[in-house]
Formats: C-alpha cells, sequence, structure tokens
C-alpha cells in the first residue's frame, strides 16, 4: 500500500483533528504482551493469543452494549471480566490471582505509542487542535498520554462526555466542546466503525492502517468509506502512519 501524495478536498478546510487513542496511536499489543510476560509462567499459554482475544472481546463488549442501547462500564471492570473469561477457557485459575489480574488489568493504563506517534502529533499540533476522542476513562486516558509521551491539547473521554462511540452523541457533544462545524473536525482512527461514525454527523474521517487492528475489515470498500486512509503498518517504515498524515498536512 504505497501512501497517498495529494490531500483531498474534504480534508483542506480541517483546523481540529480528534483521534482514537488505543491502536491508532498506542501499541496496546506490545503493552501487553510485556505486562503479560511480568505474571508469574504458565506453561503452554500463548502470550500474543491472549493479549488479542482480550482486546477482541473487549470491542465485542461494547458492541454489544451499543446494540442493546447500553453505555458500556468503566473501561477498568470490562477488561477485568474479559480477562477473567478468557483464563477461565484456558483453564487458568489460581495461578494467577487478584493481585495478578489487577495488575495485568493496569497494564491497559501503561502504553507505548507506535513509532510514529510522538512526532506526528508533535507536528500536527503546531497547525491543528489534536484532542484525543475515545472510549474509556479520564484516568486511563492521562496515564496513556503519560506512559506514551504522546502531546494532545486535550483528552476527552466517553467517561467524561457521558457517551460511548459509536454513539453519534459522542462525536456531537466533542463538536460543541471543540466549538467547530462537522466540517472543521476529521476523526482519524485505525478502526472503520469509528470512522463510519464520525461520518453520519458530518466529521472528516482519516483511517490509519495498523498492524493490529481491524483484521476482518473490507479495505477496498474502506477506501471508498474514508476520506483519507494512511498506511500507519510497520511495512510502511519509520515515516508512515501520523508522521505521513503530517506530511501530507503540511505540518
Amino acid at each position: 500500500m504505497s501512501q497517498p501524495k495529494q490531500l483531498p478536498e474534504a480534508l483542506q478546510g480541517i483546523t481540529s483533528l480528534t483521534f482514537d487513542l488505543m491502536g491508532t496511536c498506542a501499541d496496546w499489543l506490545t503493552s501487553i504482551i510485556n505486562a503479560l510476560s511480568l505474571a508469574p509462567p504458565i506453561a503452554g499459554l500463548d502470550h500474543d493469543l491472549l493479549a488479542r482475544d482480550w482486546r477482541a472481546g473487549f470491542f465485542k463488549y461494547i458492541l454489544d452494549s451499543f446494540a442493546r442501547g447500553e453505555q458500556s462500564p468503566d473501561i477498568d471492570i470490562v477488561h477485568r471480566e474479559v480477562l477473567d473469561g478468557l483464563l477461565a477457557d484456558r483453564g487458568v485459575g489460581k495461578e494467577w490471582g487478584e493481585e495478578v489480574r489487577a495488575t495485568l488489568v493496569g497494564g491497559w493504563h501503561r502504553q507505548v505509542g507506535w513509532p510514529d506517534a510522538v512526532e506526528g502529533i508533535q507536528r500536527l499540533r503546531k497547525k491543528y487542535d489534536v484532542v484525543v476522542l475515545a472510549n474509556g476513562t479520564t484516568r486511563l486516558q492521562l496515564d496513556i498520554a503519560s506512559s506514551s509521551g504522546l502531546p494532545f491539547h486535550a483528552l476527552l473521554s466517553s467517561q467524561l462526555l457521558g457517551h460511548t462511540k459509536p454513539d453519534q452523541r459522542m462525536y456531537l457533544r466533542c463538536l460543541d466542546l471543540l466549538d467547530r462545524n462537522s466540517q472543521q473536525v476529521a476523526m482519524v482512527a485505525a478502526h472503520a466503525y469509528d470512522l463510519r461514525a464520525a461520518a453520519k454527523v458530518g466529521m472528516r474521517t482519516i483511517y490509519i492502517h495498523r498492524d493490529t487492528e481491524d483484521p476482518e475489515e473490507d479495505f477496498e470498500q474502506l477506501r471508498t468509506d474514508v476520506d483519507l486512509l494512511i498506511d500507519g503498518r510497520a511495512a510502511a517504515g519509520p515515516k508512515g502512519g501520523l508522521i505521513a498524515l503530517a506530511e501530507l498536512l503540511g505540518c
């Protein structure tokens, strides 16, 4: 996948960029595998697969909640419930007790950024508002921003706004707080469902393709659903992802 050479007309009037955090800017997989590696060893337990199943279980939980018209509970509660189920399925019990499991859930608060993320955000913030708009708690976002060094101007959590993506009210509340209309704000995410929801309220959409995200997505269809698609995978090299976006936006 080659990087786009020209900025689409739809993005030429934007003043603000809102970002999903985990997966888009933060490398949750490396971070969670590191956390799992510090837990007491269990023979045959595949840390990479457990981390991916944990993330997939989280997404299923919040999207199922949304489908039922419910707000998702505290993200730490969701992560713990999903983890307990996955460990039970793998026959892991007392070997990983309360303290270990609480530490593992806390691992989601200590994430590193993708290699392009810090430089990319630093460059983008010189010209645009750069604001997190993501599900989770404000505490989670503060902790990830601290551990990763990602220099956002502001953090808007689902806890703070009172809605959970893909609820359109979350995007609309963000627009109100930024005092911008939908054509002035682009949602930047590595999750197609997020961008499709943002587009429904008129926001511009920028997809960052990451190795860990949307494994079952139809990318040919996605190209027609978003305003811009940037390659942020390892194969794109050190200047992909948010650095490539900054270059395209003249930052």
